[in-house]
């Protein structure tokens, strides 16, 4: 029989994050109430798995590390706490599988994250052991309900029956950024956090489109929005003058580009234009051949055929590619052997804005560190937490973002029963921790496998 809890603890947002935070604290022992506004939990993490839901990435951890760039070391502990390994443990333990593809990304190996999520609704509704979660839908958390003592954790939500309150031992916040407002994360949360004396750092697209300067011409911009420009290579100089290059592919949109390589720049690129109104970067659309070898194919003699065909036919530089080239260099270049080869191994370009946050994958800023102590916890509030992408921190693609949203929701859960371990006795230990590595162990053990 399940002991009566003896606290109390109200997790706001039903992300990973806070699933991951409920899910353990529940283990524990402790009466979890988790609040969302949707009709229902998890829903971009759904839309995540809908081109195949990738966990994480299985590259050495302190690689993994470096992709969370000026804010890698307040990350740090959760993910060394929880990496990649420790997450597939935990989706064996809901009887997910997962491999690690070519590119050294983690997914389940049905590439969808609604088995995932089922699997792991069930287990916080209907656990083997410790207190089954209690989840308030259609909750949209508005603010503090000033009660007269020192933390005010209290609670007001707006429901489809009227206003309503909750009040517990320590509050969870797992509210995510505020890109995909339609699926939940809106970024109100900003001003009812920083009443309570906890700062943030201005919200900013993160994985996120740019506007070329100047504009595509119309015939362009209409032409070839949504085709890929495949195995080419960016070169981008941040603000410190650092230079990187990587190789990959993205995509064309009516106002500029967006995908992968360019998400991988994003932070570098935002930072430009913040700082100088816009973010200059070098296009090499045949990384795999040097400038020499263009050259010559370039220079070999054409005979009756046209430029177009030409370059066809010596480099297989066709389409999108051809069309990027004429729009950047305009006709009379184009025939220019002298500019050409240069332009096609490094094709200086400019973007001119970041596209809207909303649009964004990811969002930057947030909850700042500095508030925060080693638990996740507000040193201004004592008892309320955060956790999750409203945190300040950003990653690129490939795995990091969910990863370092399960990791602090674990490592907020530990602070969590640290915090109502100090309360109850009236000094701090490592219980916090020592209790969450109980529960996520006992959790794997009841599927039988390896935990973290």
């Amino acid at each position: 029989m399940t002991a009566e809890p003896t606290h109390r603890v109200l997790v706001v947002g039903g992300g990973p994050a806070g699933l991951m935070a409920a899910e353990l604290l529940s283990a524990a022992g402790v009466a979890v109430d988790l609040f969302d506004a949707m009709p229902s939990v998890g829903r971009k993490f759904l839309l995540a798995g809908r081109g195949g839901l990738n966990l994480s990435h299985s590259e050495p951890l302190a690689r993994f590390l470096s992709r969370f760039g000026p804010h890698c070391n307040d990350v740090s502990s959760a993910i060394q706490a929880f990496n990649a390994e420790q997450l597939q443990a935990w989706a064996r333990s809901l009887g997910v599988l997962t491999f690690v593809g070519s590119s050294g990304r983690i997914f389940p190996n049905e590439m969808k994250a609604s088995p995932l999520l089922r699997a792991w609704l069930q287990r916080l509704r209907q656990p083997e052991q410790g207190q089954p979660v209690k989840f308030h839908l259609r909750h949209r958390w508005v603010g503090w309900a000033d009660r007269g003592d020192e933390t005010g954790l209290e609670l007001r939500f707006l429901t489809p029956q009227g206003p309503a309150l909750a009040s517990g031992d320590a509050v969870l916040l797992a509210l995510g950024g505020a890109s995909w407002a339609r699926l939940g994360s809106d970024g109100l949360w900003v001003d009812q956090v920083e009443a309570r004396g906890v700062a943030v750092s201005p919200l900013r697209p993160s994985n996120c489109g740019f506007d070329v300067a100047p504009a595509w011409s119309p015939y362009f911009g209409q032409r070839f929005a949504g085709q890929a420009l495949k195995t080419v290579a960016f070169t981008v100089t941040d603000v410190q003058g650092q230079t990187q290059r990587q190789q990959g592919e993205f995509v064309v949109t009516r106002s500029g580009f967006e995908g992968s390589l360019v998400y991988a720049f994003s932070r570098q690129l935002r930072d430009q234009i913040d700082a100088t109104g816009q973010a200059n970067f070098v296009l090499d659309l045949l990384p795999d051949l040097s400038l020499q070898r263009v050259q010559a194919e370039i220079s070999h003699p054409r005979g009756s055929r046209s430029l177009a065909n030409h370059l066809k036919s010596r480099l297989s530089l066709v389409g999108v590619k051809l069309a990027l080239l004429h729009e950047c260099l305009g006709p009379q270049r184009m025939h220019q052997a002298g500019e050409l080869a240069p332009a096609i191994k490094a094709l200086p370009m400019s973007f001119g804005a970041t596209r809207p946050l909303d649009e964004a994958i990811s969002t930057a800023g947030g909850v700042r560190f500095e508030g925060l102590d080693s638990r996740l916890m507000a040193k201004s509030c004592p008892g309320l937490f955060c956790a999750g992408e409203m945190l300040d921190w950003e990653a690129p693609t490939g795995g990091y973002l969910l990863t370092a949203s399960l990791a602090t929701g674990r490592q907020a859960a530990a602070g969590i029963l640290d915090f109502l371990e100090q309360k109850k006795t009236g000094r701090s230990s490592a219980v916090g921790k020592q209790a969450s590595d109980i529960a996520a162990a006992r959790l794997c053990d009841e599927k039988g496998v390896d935990g973290p």
